[in-house]
């Protein structure tokens, strides 16, 4: 039996394993089982491995930058990132790769027809890395947002010209994941028209605070589900090549 699974702190928001073994079931895989693995630390990360005799592995908030250093290889398109969400297990040795980038292009290119050149993307880690990467891939440019020192703005900065000349909104901060329903971005929603796409990576609940807020303006809004599905079928492809 091949072992896999979904490695973060908490995991429980993650549909990862219902998916893979939907996936499996449907399938006729059975040769695989994939859980969900609650790694505080990320530096026990080998011996999580090794515990657990897995496979391959997937990686989710908070550790896709931080378990770099524990790696022994890693993708280019992975390196350029600077963020990993799948790891294959051979001989003992953890190869990092990305497959988060292509969920995200493949699930949004048909939206990008109406012309959306600017974007503003709500965080800056390993989730806000791999859109960025896709983003330039589709040739759309892109301003980041955040609380720090280490964004193009703060949201303090945002106002409505900012808005009207970036159509294109991407949360990737974990604001609004269940169980805090409660919280989201706190952007000047009232500036939101029709014209705006709002993308929120957060896939439970299947409509965030952000997303309800934007919709409620007239801004057409997308979660991350299907980026979901892409990024972990790519995954799946990586493990069994």
């Amino acid at each position: 039996m091949r072992k896999f699974a979904v490695v973060g702190f908490p995991v429980k928001h993650s549909f990862s394993p219902a998916y893979f073994e939907d996936k499996f079931r449907k399938e006729a895989i059975a040769d695989a089982s994939y859980s969900a693995i609650e790694v505080a630390d990320i530096s026990d990360i080998k011996q999580v491995v090794k515990t657990h005799n897995l496979a391959g592995f997937n990686v989710t908030i908070p550790h896709k930058q931080t378990i770099l250093p524990f790696l022994d290889s890693m993708s280019e398109a992975a390196k350029v990132i600077g963020a990993v969400n799948t790891v294959t297990v051979r001989d003992g040795k953890l190869h990092g790769d990305n497959t988060d980038y292509i969920g995200f292009r493949k699930s949004i290119r048909s939206l990008l027809r109406g012309g959306f050149q600017s974007a503003l993307i709500f965080g800056t880690g390993g989730s806000s890395a791999a859109v960025k990467y896709a983003l330039n891939q589709l040739g759309v440019l892109y301003s980041s947002v955040s609380r720090g020192k280490d964004g193009d703005y703060s949201y303090l900065d945002l106002d409505e010209e900012t808005l009207r000349e970036n159509s294109l909104l991407i949360n990737t901060t974990p604001l609004g994941m269940s169980p805090k329903l409660d919280e989201c971005v706190n952007i000047p929603y009232e500036f939101l028209t029709k014209r705006h796409l709002c993308i929120d990576l957060i896939y439970t609940p299947a409509e965030t605070l952000f997303l309800q807020k934007a919709s409620g303006q007239g801004a057409r809004v997308k979660n991350g589900l299907e980026m979901l599905h892409i990024q972990a079928d790519e995954a799946w492809k990586i493990w069994n090549s």
